[in-house]
């Protein structure tokens, strides 16, 4: 595929401006900056990148509600960049729809990784933004074990159990196929009924809609896949 586009908001500009380095000298073409959420929808709109790169804490309309906005008008992919005190916003950013989340402090070679696997279509969790999201959601929902199956779960065939259980993980496309013996495309297949019958805006929301789910991958619905 041809060089990622990607918007860039962040208020602090010397982080714009080292990310720009990091993009542009990896191929990746940085079409715009935003200082805030709002001029981040702005631009968006504008210039249809194919990747916002979203910080999390901006004046104004913030990071989340941008991604929201970003998300629904189906402008652009959105790679959450977080810090390691922002638990609070990564699960309101999972419900907004991003596509992925990076700590600040990836390494230049993952980030850009990311950003063309967010491009393509994958979602990307960073492993430590995924332990730390699973732990606080345990800590928080500690007292209610017994919470239901998230609606919709009941209708995942085997197969497609098997790939939510990979995205919890999350593993890439690539990844989920070879652990599965399944092409990339079939792989996409699945993950796109997985979004639609438990009613997910994107990998990260389903992987946290399941995250206490007991995945069971016997086939439930009759269906072979």
């Amino acid at each position: 595929m041809s060089a990622p586009r990607v918007l860039i908001a962040d208020d602090h500009g010397m982080i714009r401006e080292g990310l720009r380095i990091i993009l542009e000298g990896q191929g990746i073409e940085v079409v715009g900056e935003a200082v805030d959420g709002a001029s981040a929808v702005r631009n968006a709109g504008a210039l249809r990148p194919d990747v916002v790169l979203m910080d999390l804490r901006m004046p104004g309309v913030d990071g989340v509600a941008a991604t929201r906005e970003i998300v629904a008008a189906g402008t652009a992919e959105v790679l959450v960049l977080t810090s390691f005190d922002e638990d609070e916003l990564v699960f309101a950013a999972i419900g907004a729809g991003a596509a992925g989340f990076l700590m600040k402090t990836t390494e230049a070679a993952p980030l850009v990784e990311a950003v063309r696997r967010v491009a393509s279509g994958e979602g990307v969790l960073d492993p430590r933004v995924t332990r730390r999201a699973l732990a606080a959601l345990a800590a928080a929902d500690g007292a209610h074990a017994d919470l239901p199956s998230p609606p919709g779960l009941e209708l995942l065939t085997a197969r497609e159990r098997e790939v939510l259980a990979a995205l919890r993980e999350g593993r890439s496309n690539a990844a989920i196929g070879e652990r599965l013996g399944i092409s990339v495309p079939t792989v996409k297949t699945h993950v796109s009924s997985i979004l639609v019958k438990l009613g997910a805006e994107s990998r990260a929301h389903a992987a946290a809609l399941a995250r206490d789910a007991a995945l069971d991958t016997r086939d439930r619905t009759g269906s072979a896949e």
